[in-house]
């Protein structure tokens, strides 16, 4: 039986990213044929490595990582435009997938930045793989913006959550979107304790930053009105601002089929729950699909 070609269409969404993962394995494995990948910020990510045939070496290495590992690659910035550089990431990434051309991936590949003094998208699809998904994802104010051609460049998702126009020209079968801020639902609100053992100062920052985190989730999970502070206040800003976006895009661009991984799956730094994210996206995959193929 010939395979369906797919252009799959991978959404922004920080943590909630790894359930691409988990869409991707689930694809390959049911016949069908990924020819074409346009992400944007985790989106980005993820489709760039498994254009270079290396995904399962970064969803090794991510379902290892534990609480104080994913702090430990944050390399953090005072004065330079966003908390974070994101450098120390990005050179990981480059020690354990290589360098890569885009050109010469064997499949068409885009990553989605914003041009944020011209308020326009970007589409990056030539020069070096991991300068593109370093713009693409560049979240304002958490990451340092990326220079590129005399533009200031940040998060794809900033102006398209889901990039299906970077696809419409493709020549396969169906476009599969998965669309990493579908309407939440009843999630289990039963957090881990933080066990960590800081035996120096270093480890002792990173332990308060920690629980600082932890806080913050704690309290954006309580259900109560009056206990609404700023940091949920910003955040369901910026959810509500790119939900909209991202129904606007599935609008104008109808997908053959929509993978809706719920908003509040996880919160958006939660890269330590990479296997629950993953198998999330498989099952989200199979759902999609086989409703499609039933109709």
């Amino acid at each position: 039986m010939k395979k369906k070609t797919v252009s799959l269409v991978l959404g922004s969404g920080g943590a909630r990213g790894l359930a691409h993962i988990g869409v991707i394995e689930w694809l390959t494995e049911n016949g069908y044929d990924i020819q074409s990948i346009s992400g944007s910020s985790m989106g980005a990510l993820i489709g760039g490595i498994y254009a270079t045939g290396k995904l399962d070496i970064y969803r090794d290495w991510t379902m290892q990582l534990e609480k104080m590992d994913v702090l430990r690659l944050l390399d953090f910035s005072f004065g330079a435009g966003g908390l974070i550089k994101g450098e120390r990431l990005i050179n990981v990434l480059r020690d354990q997938i290589g360098r890569h051309q885009i050109e010469d991936l064997p499949f068409s590949f885009t990553a989605v930045a914003s041009d944020l003094d011209n308020q326009k998208e970007v589409w990056l699809n030539k020069g070096p793989l991991f300068d593109a998904i370093r713009a693409s994802m560049a979240i304002p104010s958490i990451f340092t913006p990326v220079e590129y051609k005399g533009k200031r460049l940040v998060d794809g998702g900033l102006l398209n959550p889901i990039p299906i126009a970077p696809t419409l020209k493709d020549n396969t079968d169906i476009t599969i979107a998965v669309n990493l801020s579908a309407p939440p639902v009843k999630m289990p609100k039963t957090l881990p304790a933080v066990i960590t053992t800081p035996n120096d100062k270093a480890e002792a920052y990173h332990e308060k930053i920690l629980q600082f985190l932890d806080d913050l989730q704690r309290k954006v999970l309580k259900e109560e009105p009056d206990d609404i502070g700023l940091f949920d206040i910003i955040s369901k800003s910026l959810d509500a601002t790119q939900n909209t976006i991202a129904r606007f895009k599935l609008a104008a661009y109808a997908p053959d089929i929509i993978i809706n991984i719920p908003s509040n799956a996880s919160m958006f730094y939660e890269f330590y729950r990479a296997e629950e994210l993953i198998e999330l996206g498989r099952q989200k995959t199979k759902e999609a699909c086989d409703s499609i193929n039933t109709k």
